[in-house]
């Protein structure tokens, strides 16, 4: 498999995530679509539980971005390999962990955008569960029925 093979996908993804970093996702411009949406779902809901809902769902886009680029990272770490080993786990935790403490770096100078500890921790939570569960399926593989 090529190098851009294994580690396109994780490339792309970071990409993706530098761009939901920059001021066209800030929360304000995000209140403007999620906000009507869900007070079209909810159309009884208090205006402080649809903002409420919005960041949560704004919080959980942090934690699923990071699974997801935990689980590309692997791919490229283990290239044609299979299974699970805990070095690529961990260098997989790793790589997301730093590529989340940059993003926030990089929100500190982006207009409307703000840099935050606890999203990192948050985007770094993703990355370990996603690791965590590829440790639990290759143990799941490997033990007899």
């Amino acid at each position: 498999m090529s190098w851009r093979r294994r580690w396109g996908p994780a490339i792309a993804w970071a990409v993706l995530i530098w761009v939901f970093s920059t001021e066209h996702f800030s929360g304000a411009e995000t209140s403007r679509i999620i906000v009507p949406l869900l007070q079209w779902l909810l159309p009884g809901a208090a205006h402080e539980t649809l903002e409420m809902l919005h960041f949560v769902i704004r919080k959980s886009a942090h934690f699923t971005e990071y699974f997801i680029f935990s689980l590309l990272v692997l791919r490229g770490i283990r290239g044609e390999r299979t299974g699970w080993i805990l070095a690529w786990g961990l260098a997989a935790v790793a790589i997301a962990a730093g590529y989340a403490a940059l993003d926030e770096l990089h929100q500190a100078f982006v207009p409307g955008r703000t840099a935050a500890v606890r999203d990192v921790l948050l985007d770094s939570l993703g990355a370990v569960v996603a690791q965590l569960l590829c440790w639990l399926h290759a143990r799941q593989r490997k033990s007899p029925p």
